[in-house]
């Protein structure tokens, strides 16, 4: 049977990043692997920053579902031609504000439960972003870690110790109000540069959980929305100001994360940026695309703050 990871966290825990590591480690290993990323909106972004393993594993996309049942039938449909390759493992990186409950639905379904089997579900854990999440935001994060075997925790390279376990403190309260008891043996916060053999064989023992918290039916319920703007010509620090704009207030909605490419002086510029962190980077390739993710988004009013 082929193996399957699903890499999982909320919007801007660093999911990509920790895959590109992970997914080194494997084909080094010699393993035959499929990636999967999919998204619920037009354009995967994620994709798109992958591209250096094109010629090293497979890459498959979803984009776009306009409905749950959809959105399901498409991931189903895709893991069925997959199945069909023979791959050693696939590995799935959802959207951020993806329900961990459709994976295991999906999975365990005919005839896919004849030829997968889960191995791990990872989650990815932002330390410095939980705390500023609204009710439903904070249900999803718990949702998600929920489903997890352990717990990857992200972004710990300016912390020190004692801020690390002060974060680890403050998760664990709030996994407690949704009786999620959380696991410090099946975590690792540390720096991707410092991982050993060690720290990727623990990664690949640490399975999954059945354990589930009572649906809310809060993603379908279309709360939480990507919006897409293209084609747009702004410099660095005019992303930089609006984002901080669009951050600091609530006219514009709750957004958690602002991502894409821009050209720049004929050059591509990768951004990823959250409340709490702005990463610009310059990149070979990309597509002209801003995306907005958060809660009831005001389109109308981000979208004249891109134009004026």
């Amino acid at each position: 049977m082929t193996k399957v990871d699903v890499i999982t966290g909320f919007l801007g825990a660093g999911k990509t990043t920790f895959l590109k590591n992970y997914l080194s480690y494997l084909l080094n290993k010699g393993e035959r692997i499929c990636v999967l990323e999919f998204d619920f909106g037009a354009v995967n972004i994620d994709m798109m920053l992958l591209q250096e393993f094109n010629n090293k594993c497979d890459l498959e996309m979803i984009s776009g579902g306009c409905d749950h049942l959809t959105h399901t039938r498409r991931f189903k449909t895709k893991l069925i031609a997959m199945g069909m390759r023979r791959y050693d493992r696939v590995i799935i990186e959802p959207s951020g504000i993806f329900d961990i409950d459709e994976f295991f639905d999906v999975i365990n379904d005919d005839p896919l439960s004849s030829w997968y089997e889960i191995s791990n579900v990872i989650a990815l854990v932002d330390p410095n972003s939980f705390s500023n999440l609204s009710s439903s935001g904070e249900y999803l994060f718990a949702s998600q870690i929920s489903g997890a075997g352990g717990i990857i925790l992200s972004k710990t390279e300016s912390l020190s110790s004692d801020d690390v376990q002060n974060k680890i403190n403050d998760l664990s309260l709030i996994l407690n109000k949704y009786k999620i008891k959380l696991n410090k043996e099946k975590m690792i916060y540390k720096p991707y540069k410092e991982y050993t053999e060690d720290d990727y064989q623990r990664i690949q023992q640490f399975s999954y959980s059945s354990g589930v918290l009572e649906k809310r039916q809060l993603v379908n319920e279309n709360i939480f929305q990507s919006m897409y703007l293209l084609e747009k010509d702004v410099s660095k620090e005019q992303l930089l100001s609006i984002a901080k704009e669009l951050f600091d207030k609530q006219i514009y909605g709750k957004i958690y994360r602002i991502k894409g490419f821009l050209l720049v002086d004929n050059k591509w510029i990768e951004f990823n940026l959250t409340r709490q962190e702005m990463n610009i980077n310059e990149v070979n390739d990309g597509q002209r695309v801003i995306i907005c993710i958060g809660e009831e988004l005001n389109e109308d009013k981000i979208t004249y703050l891109f134009e004026k």
